[in-house]
């Protein structure tokens, strides 16, 4: 009993550290994990399983349909309640009798245009189906890249607060031997105090930032929320070349699925246009079986029936009418549509193009201002130390480092921020960060 406590405690323990380890993901990992178990994107997969399925049930319209039949039936007539009337000598039922039969059925149309556009048009909702796939793709990859973005923002204010604290506890050591050995004062050490809880706190502060960043990614991830992530990549600065706006949008218009599925569905409703006025037209159908008929299995004998039909709409009510508008109504709504998407694709373009050149700039201005505070703070110390003058300035130079820092972090992740952006509006953002 004892030795099999122990096991499936050690076995409990094990699945316990399993569950415990945590998954060290860069940004393609997560990328590419996303686009196998988004919802957003699975969902949208289904979608374009469901409009293939519903393009075959559009073809199957077109293709022969056969069927074959096994029956016995047998028969009791009321002959007075059929023929309406009594006659003498009559019998008032027939049967009961038996039938049996055997054979198939076969119904095919021969001209039909309503029937082909409409396998056309679901061909095209296939087509649309996938434009929308390709969009929930680029938006899943767009909410991951930003909040892995995020995630290493808040990553790197941790590091600038962990080395902020490490500086204010040097310098409150400073400040504490020297108040020890008689050269500084109680109030410098007491500053030097109060500047270190402060950067604790802001520690405390960014490492919860942090958590729940990565909190965030694991539900854009889909990923079981007692497993930890790591984020394995580092800020950095990718030097990109000048964009040219008028080529970056030309490339959208040609890529962004949004205008792709917009485009496919005014061809549905051309086709649903030129659909409604095809049903003015004549249809042409065959229709017809061959059977084995007797009283018995033993007694049948072939029997068949061949049939071709012309069905011509003479009136409709106004239905015919009403779906041409209809479609057409449909049509002016998607062209609308088409031009408001147009103007925003501009928009999300221009944005992000002049985001992208200014966050380059806050770049270097960032990097020499992290620079020249620390200079500064290094001054700072040394004339503290030497007596010069109090703790006063080393104060405002750490505060000046503190600033410093958070706006190189801030100036690098809207740089990366205004790429994915970019990327985005461009509908580049699958080919560029997945692969």
């Amino acid at each position: 009993m004892n030795r099999s406590i122990l096991i499936l405690l050690a076995l409990a323990s094990g699945g316990l550290a399993q569950d415990a380890a945590s998954l060290k993901l860069t940004l393609r990992d997560a990328v590419n994990l996303a686009l196998k178990q988004s919802p957003q994107v699975i969902l949208a997969n289904l979608e374009v399983a469901r409009g293939e399925q519903a393009r075959l049930m559009a073809r199957s319209g077109l293709l022969p349909q056969a069927g074959a039949d096994v029956s016995e039936i047998v028969h009791r007539l009321n002959v007075q309640a059929m023929l309406g009337l009594s006659f003498p000598g009559l019998p008032q039922h027939v049967g009961p009798y038996e039938t049996f039969q055997a054979g198939v059925s076969v119904d095919a149309p021969i001209f039909d245009l309503t029937l082909w556009e409409r396998y056309r048009s679901s061909r095209l909702g296939v087509e649309a189906d996938r434009a929308q796939e390709t969009g929930a793709r680029e938006e899943s990859v767009l909410l991951v890249v930003s909040q892995y973005l995020g995630g290493q923002r808040a990553a790197a204010d941790v590091s600038a607060a962990q080395s902020r604290v490490d500086l204010a506890q040097a310098l409150y050591n400073q400040a504490a031997d020297l108040q020890k050995n008689g050269v500084g004062t109680g109030i410098d050490t007491l500053r030097s105090n109060v500047e270190l809880q402060n950067e604790k706190q802001r520690l405390i502060v960014a490492r919860t930032g942090l958590d729940t960043a990565l909190f965030g990614l694991a539900r854009l991830l889909n990923i079981d929320p007692l497993r930890r992530i790591e984020l394995a990549d580092q800020v950095s600065f990718f030097e990109t070349p000048p964009t040219a706006v008028n080529e970056t949008l030309e490339r959208a218009y040609a890529t962004r699925p949004e205008l792709r599925q917009i485009a496919t569905r005014q061809q549905q409703a051309e086709l649903a246009l030129r659909t409604a006025g095809d049903e003015r037209l004549p249809r042409v159908s065959f229709s017809g079986f061959w059977m084995q008929l007797g009283l018995a299995p033993a007694s049948v004998i072939p029997t068949y029936q061949y049939q071709f039909s012309l069905d011509v709409p003479i009136f409709t009510g106004g239905r015919i009418e009403a779906q041409r508008a209809d479609a057409g109504l449909a049509l002016q709504q998607l062209k609308q549509q088409e031009q408001d998407i147009r103007g925003r694709i501009a928009l999300e373009v221009k944005t992000a193009i002049a985001r992208l050149d200014a966050a380059r700039g806050e770049v270097d201005v960032a990097n020499q201002g992290v620079e020249l505070a620390r200079q500064e703070v290094e001054q700072a110390r040394d004339r503290f130390q030497a007596g010069v003058t109090n703790n006063i300035e080393v104060i405002s130079a750490q505060d000046a480092l503190a600033r410093a820092n958070d706006n190189q972090i801030a100036a690098l992740y809207r740089y990366n921020q205004s790429r994915a952006d970019l990327a985005h509006s461009a509908g580049q953002m699958e080919a560029l960060y997945a692969r």
